[in-house]
């Protein structure tokens, strides 16, 4: 097996403008093994972790999610949203070819006004506002996340083309404006519940997201 490409907190490939590897070590999970790299966001409070199987920076397509922190989803299992899930099939994915990176971007919880405000969201879809009415009635942005900085990650590891788990227009834009272009939709279909069907819909309605049947 290849030794993927390690980057230290002391190397000069290790910063990025809008980004800084602070840390790094070897991380087994369930999944298997990863390489593991936590990033300072400059200018801010947010921290995001790279998970990396394999070699990654050898100029071929590498398996990728941006995955948007969630911890009712995440960790809880919320069925809420469909969050949770795709975390989870996600890195089966990445663990059954050996090879990938799934980012896992935090500061991005309600798509970005955080725990407590999304838990109001919540309150407000069950008196009948969608998940973006709900966000606005609260004087908040429908979605108030940046891809900015997994972009600058995913270059910090070498990586210059990927193949996207995603539904999110706005991943594969911010990607390909980085100069990371996406080549290839990988879906991961998970099934749609009665609890979180509106929000899938609404997610592809509003946001353009696409095929809610495989979510995003």
């Amino acid at each position: 097996m290849s030794t993927p490409y390690t980057p230290s907190p002391a190397d000069g490939a290790a910063t990025e403008e809008c980004v800084t590897l602070a840390a790094t070590a070897t991380l087994p999970t369930r999944y298997g093994v990863f390489a593991s790299y936590a990033f300072r966001v400059t200018g801010g409070d947010a921290e995001h972790l790279a998970l990396v199987m394999g070699e990654v920076g050898d100029q071929q397509p590498v398996l990728a999610r941006l995955h948007s922190e969630c911890l009712t989803g995440d960790v809880l299992g919320s069925y809420r949203c469909d969050c949770g899930e795709q975390l989870d099939l996600a890195l089966r994915y990445i663990a059954a070819e050996g090879r990938g990176v799934l980012l896992y971007l935090r500061g991005h919880e309600g798509r970005g006004i955080g725990l407590s405000n999304k838990i109001r969201a919540y309150a407000l879809q069950e008196q009948g506002l969608d998940t973006v009415e709900a966000n606005l009635e609260l004087g908040l942005p429908d979605d108030a996340r940046e891809y900015d900085s997994a972009a600058a990650i995913l270059r910090i590891l070498k990586v210059t083309s990927v193949r996207l788990m995603s539904n999110n227009p706005k991943k594969f834009d911010t990607l390909s404006k980085h100069g990371i272009p996406v080549c290839e939709r990988v879906a991961l279909a998970i099934p749609v519940r009665e609890e979180n069907e509106r929000y899938i819909r609404t997610k592809q309605v509003k946001f353009g997201h696409y095929y809610f049947e495989e979510n995003e």
